[in-house]
C-alpha cells in the first residue's frame, strides 16, 4: 500500500511520482491512498509510522519506507524480493482459463449477455445442464485483448474446458449438432 500525494495516475508531488515510476518499472502490484483526501490519515500516519514525510510504502502492513529507502532497495536489488509482483498477463490468462473446468469468456455474464453470439452460446450451455463459469471481457481490456493472442482465436465468445480452448459459437453449435458437445464439456474427450 502506497500512501502518496495524489494518485498513481496523477501524482501531486515529485517524490510520489518517482515512487510510482519505480513500482511500475518493477511490475509491483500495489494499491494507493491519496493523503490529500483525508487530513486525519495524513497527520495520524506520520505518528503511527514514526515517519514524517510522504510517500510511505507498506508491505503486509509493515512500513518499508519513503522514496530514499525504496531507491536504496532498488539499487541493492532487494526491492523485487520485498514487494509482490503483479502476475504477468500470460500467467493470469492461464489461471483464468482454468478457473472452472468449463469457462466461458463472453460479452456480459450468465445473467445478462451483451451480444447475440454470447446469448446464443449461453442458451446452448444452459441446455446441457453442465456447470460453468463466465468472465465478462468488457470488464477487463487487458484480458479481452490478451486472450485473443493467448488462444490464437480473434473473436468472442471463447469456450474453454480444463484450460483448453474448444472454440467460439460456430464450433460449439457444430459440436452440439454432432452430439459431441456434452462429452467434451464433461472432459471425456
Amino acid at each position: 500500500m502506497l500512501f502518496m500525494k495524489g494518485t498513481p495516475q496523477e501524482p501531486r508531488c515529485g517524490f510520489s511520482k518517482q515512487m510510482v515510476e519505480i513500482l511500475n518499472k518493477h511490475n509491483i502490484q500495489f494499491s494507493s491512498f491519496d493523503i490529500f483526501s483525508d487530513e486525519e490519515v495524513r497527520q495520524g500516519l506520520k505518528t503511527y509510522s514514526s515517519w514524517p514525510t510522504y510517500p510511505q510504502l507498506y508491505v503486509s502492513g509493515e512500513l518499508i519506507g519513503g522514496l530514499d529507502i525504496i531507491k536504496e532497495l532498488e539499487a541493492s536489488k532487494e526491492l523485487d524480493t520485498i514487494c509482490p509482483k503483479a502476475p504477468k498477463l500470460e500467467e493470469r490468462l492461464k489461471v483464468l482459463t482454468n478457473k472452472a473446468s468449463v469457462m466461458l469468456f463472453m460479452k456480459g455474464n450468465k445473467q445478462e449477455a451483451k451480444c447475440g453470439f454470447s446469448r446464443q452460446i449461453l442458451e446452448i450451455l444452459n441446455s446441457t445442464g453442465i456447470e460453468y463459469e463466465t468472465f465478462d471481457i468488457l470488464e477487463d481490456e487487458e484480458v479481452r485483448q490478451g486472450l485473443k493472442a493467448y488462444s490464437n482465436w480473434p473473436t468472442y465468445p471463447q469456450l474453454y474446458v480444463k484450460g483448453e480452448l474448444v472454440g467460439g459459437l460456430d464450433i460449439v453449435k457444430e459440436l452440439k449438432e454432432n452430439g459431441e458437445l456434452l462429452p467434451i464439456l464433461k472432459g471425456e474427450n
